[in-house]
């Protein structure tokens, strides 16, 4: 089962920081990311999605190739390529991987402008490890999946209160 964590930090730069630890954890298979995105509110209310899978270039690239494959077939690889391309990029640009971009950017539309708001598709993770790497990284916790004692550990992890060890599971 996956768990969805939505935090907000001050800054796209803190929620950045935040989102290389949590790769960098990934590395060393303590956290396993189905998705990890942030979504930051400009000063004029409109919120931006920083997303780390582009699906229009995977759609264009995909297409590209399967385009240039039929096209040679037919002797016009490069019109199979061009309508491979832009078929691909139009295929990719209305999926949608991971968190939903509709839901991040209704849950991102009541931040304060200038905030950011790290969103991640937790699959699983080594809790305790997890919790001790985060401590006192700040951020709040804007809305989880997580049952209550989780969420808690999260908050306090987040703030910097030392993790019981009853409650690292």
């Amino acid at each position: 089962m996956s768990y969805l964590i939505a935090i907000v930090y001050p800054s796209e730069a803190r929620a950045e920081e935040m989102r290389k630890k949590l790769f960098a954890l990934q590395k060393e298979y303590l956290i396993d990311l189905g998705d990890a995105a942030i979504a930051v509110r400009d000063d004029k209310g409109k919120v931006k999605l920083n997303q780390i899978l582009s699906t229009t270039a995977l759609g264009a690239a995909s297409g590209s190739f399967w385009g240039l494959l039929i096209g040679a077939i037919f002797l016009m690889p490069i019109f199979g390529l061009a309508i491979g391309a832009a078929v691909g990029a139009l295929g990719g640009a209305l999926a949608d991987y991971g968190v939903n971009d509709a839901f991040m950017k209704d849950l991102a539309a009541s931040l304060q402008p200038g905030n950011a708001a790290l969103f991640l598709l937790v699959k699983s993770m080594t809790s305790d490890k997890v919790l001790e790497a985060v401590s006192g990284t700040g951020g709040t916790i804007l809305k989880t999946s997580l049952n209550h004692t989780r969420e808690q550990a999260l908050r306090d992890a987040l703030a910097g209160v030392p993790v019981p060890e009853s409650s690292a599971n």
